[in-house]
């Protein structure tokens, strides 16, 4: 039987290990496997246990389908500009050290991809790589039904690191992505969501493809001095 200490070891390798990958082999993952991922996701906290997530998995032509509708609008400005986000995101000012962060992460990527700040068709194919799910085999559509009010959300993000890390113990590779916000009503046509169910985000699924230098990008995290307050008395 394993003990504390060794269970504890296994799960934080899962969390430290996890990245978002932006480049994936073609390689299929199971629909067993999918499955599998998603029942053990499904035990994410919620309040009152309303489990607020629903999941479409796409895979095959369905996912094809879906980024071309979206590439077509991404790649037209005159389309682009009629789009507008499903809800804010990021914050409209920016303050330090949110800021900075930002910036860092932006500019390693680029780094790592030869990318300069005046090439801006080569960051436009670069963020466009969202819309192909980065090749990834499978991708995955995050709902919740409009009625949830901002405790859906925080369980939300719960059910989203669930899957990660489910996928992560399995040896297989994701990518949260936010970027689709501001074409929700593209994804929402084409999944037929009905009226009163709203678009959170996507996410990539599948083998992170290493040969990629994009997936060598390594995020760096505060000390722990920085972000949490003991009080004993």
């Amino acid at each position: 039987m394993a003990t504390n200490e060794s269970r504890a070891a296994i799960v934080d390798d899962v969390m430290v290990s996890r990245r978002a990958v932006r480049a994936f082999l073609p390689d299929d993952v199971p629909a067993d496997t999918i499955r599998a991922i998603l029942k053990a996701a499904r035990w994410a906290p919620s309040g009152s246990n309303t489990q607020p997530w629903k999941v479409y998995v796409l895979r095959g032509r369905a996912k094809e389908r879906l980024s071309s509708d979206l590439m077509a609008v991404y790649d037209d400005p005159q389309l682009r500009a009629n789009e507008t986000e499903a809800y804010a995101y990021y914050p409209t000012t920016w303050k330090s050290p949110f800021l900075e962060r930002r910036r860092k992460v932006g500019w390693d990527l680029y780094g790592l991809l030869g990318l300069k700040r005046e090439d801006k068709r080569g960051m436009h194919v670069q963020l466009g790589r969202n819309f192909c799910f980065f090749d990834a085999p499978v991708a995955l559509i995050f709902t919740m039904d409009r009625t949830m009010e901002l405790g859906s959300w925080l369980d939300y993000g719960m059910f989203l690191q669930n899957v990660m890390l489910a996928a992560q113990a399995r040896g297989i590779s994701t990518c949260p992505q936010a970027a689709f916000t501001p074409f929700h009503r593209i994804i929402a046509r084409f999944l037929a969501l009905p009226e009163d169910e709203g678009f959170v985000c996507g996410m990539s699924m599948g083998y992170a493809d290493m040969r990629r230098v994009e997936n060598h990008l390594k995020t760096e995290r505060e000390t722990l001095e920085n972000f949490v307050v003991f009080k004993d008395e």
